[in-house]
Formats: structure tokens, sequence, C-alpha cells
């Protein structure tokens, strides 16, 4: 099923009213992008990567060699959850999710299927809001697999119970768990900033690998540009150096102003750009 197909019934959906039809059509965007081979080898690869990492610690644990990362996770398995997000949020998860983004309005220009969408009623501003709600839905999933996936396998291997944090705090294990959920909620977030940055360059082409390509290469900079001490000014602008941030879920108090600057840094990002993708989309010639 092609995107071309999502739209095939737009014009009956429009008389079933705006929001009931916007509805179903980012159901049948979803289903689409939950359904492609490549989506679904991301995705496993997401699943996968935390079980390895508790692997890895649990083999490290036993050879005596942990360090306090190490050390935290093999005494409470809910901390993989935490030590999972902080190695996947550099590079994996930005992968996943400019792949996803990058390929949202170049791969249908490149498919020839773009112009098609465009003779639907639901508009172009409409359909890039789609799009970039199926985006916020792809980065929400991304996220939550992989804190879903890591505490199922610190379950496996590691003990449970009570948390203590960074801070030195002891919490219970279900406020453990919730701080956990708010930091795959803050995760995805960062995701979705970086989301609209990969969909505002797949308005710049008719080509996905560069749009996906763009996006990769600006994180990448993002994170060498921040480890430069004479450019450490820059670091409060770059959106990479504010993924890690869900961290104050690890501290009491709850470190809810360094978390509060991130999400108005992502908010900021993901405006810029959707604002520079609607302008570029709507004002496009397309040919294809």
């Amino acid at each position: 099923m092609s995107s071309h197909e999502t739209f095939a019934h737009a014009a009956p959906l429009r008389a079933a009213g705006p929001a009931r039809a916007a509805a179903r059509l980012l159901a049948s965007e979803t289903a689409l992008t939950f359904r492609r081979p490549r989506h679904l080898a991301m995705l496993a690869v997401l699943a996968v990567v935390p079980v390895l990492i508790g692997v890895a610690v649990r083999i490290a644990g036993a050879d005596g060699d942990a360090g306090p990362i190490i050390a935290r996770v093999a005494g409470n398995g809910l901390v993989l959850a935490f030590a999972s997000l902080s190695a996947m949020l550099p590079l994996i998860l930005p992968l996943a999710v400019s792949v996803v983004a990058g390929d949202a309005v170049a791969g249908e220009a490149s498919q020839g299927t773009l112009r098609y969408l465009l003779t639907a009623p639901a508009g172009r501003g409409r359909l890039l809001a789609l799009k970039y709600a199926n985006v916020l839905v792809f980065c929400l999933a991304a996220c939550a697999l992989v804190g879903v996936s890591a505490l199922v396998a610190g379950l496996a291997l590691f003990p449970t119970g009570p948390v203590t944090l960074l801070s030195g705090t002891t919490v219970p294990y279900v406020e453990g768990l919730l701080r956990a959920g708010l930091a795959v909620l803050y995760a995805a977030a960062g995701m979705a900033a970086l989301g609209a940055l990969a969909l505002a360059f797949s308005t710049l082409t008719e080509n996905p690998v560069g749009a996906i390509a763009a996006s990769v290469v600006l994180v990448v900079v993002s994170q060498v540009l921040a480890v430069i001490p004479q450019l450490s000014a820059l670091r409060p602008f770059l959106l990479t150096s504010w993924w890690n941030a869900f961290d104050g879920v690890l501290r009491a108090p709850m470190d809810t102003g360094r978390m509060g600057t991130g999400l108005l840094v992502f908010a900021g990002y993901a405006v810029v750009s959707g604002a520079f993708a609607w302008a570029r989309f709507t004002s496009r010639d397309v040919t294809s």
C-alpha cells in the first residue's frame, strides 16, 4: 500500500468531517509506516540493543570489572532503561527518526506519488501536518520500545526493588517506573524536534537519502561542536546538548528546570523547522 492509496479516499472522508477524516488518514499513514520492512528492521534493532546492553552489563558485573554505571544497573534492573536511553540517544534513535522523517516528503517525490497526493482535497499544509504527526507517533513508539525492552531485560537479568537516584535518595520501585516513563516522554520530545528538522530537509530534495544524510550529519556535527571547549558558548543552542537532560528525573527533587529548558529548545527547533518546511512545501513546484 502506497501513500497515494492512503489519500485515495480523501474526498469521501471530507464529508465525514475534517477531524474524523484527518484521524483516518493519520491511521492509514501510521499503519503504512509500521509495515515497511526497513522501519520494522529499525524497530527490531531498537528493541535488541537494550537487551545487548543488559547482557554486557551482566557479564562485566560477573567479571568484577563493573564501573559506577554498570554497578547501578547491576544493582537494579530498572536503571537499565535510563542507561539504554543514554546510550542510544546520541546516534541510534536519531538515525531511526531521520529515516522516517527524511523519507516523508522526499520519498513521495522520488516515487512520483507526491503530485497525486496533492490532488487530494487535504491541501499541502494539512498533508505536511499529517506527515509530521506520523513522525511524532514513530518518535513516541521508538522511545517507548527502548524503554519497555530495557525494563523487560532488566527484570530478567538483574534484581529489582527501590531505586537509588543520582542524588542518593531512594524511591519506591513504582515511583522509579513513573520516572522512567517521564524519561521516555522527554526523549520522545527530543526526537520529535529532530523529526521536524528532518522533515524540513525532506521538503528541499526529491532524494530521501539526501534528507536522511543531512539530518544525521547535523546530529554528528552538533555533538562534535559540543565537545570543543572553545565553542562552549554554542552548547545551549545545540539540539543534541539537551537530549540527555532526562537524567533530571533521577534527582530529588526532580531537575525540572533543566528539563523544562530542554523542552523549550525542542519546541523552538520544531516551530522554526516546521515553519520553514511549511513555507517551502506550500510554495514549491511539484513535478514528481
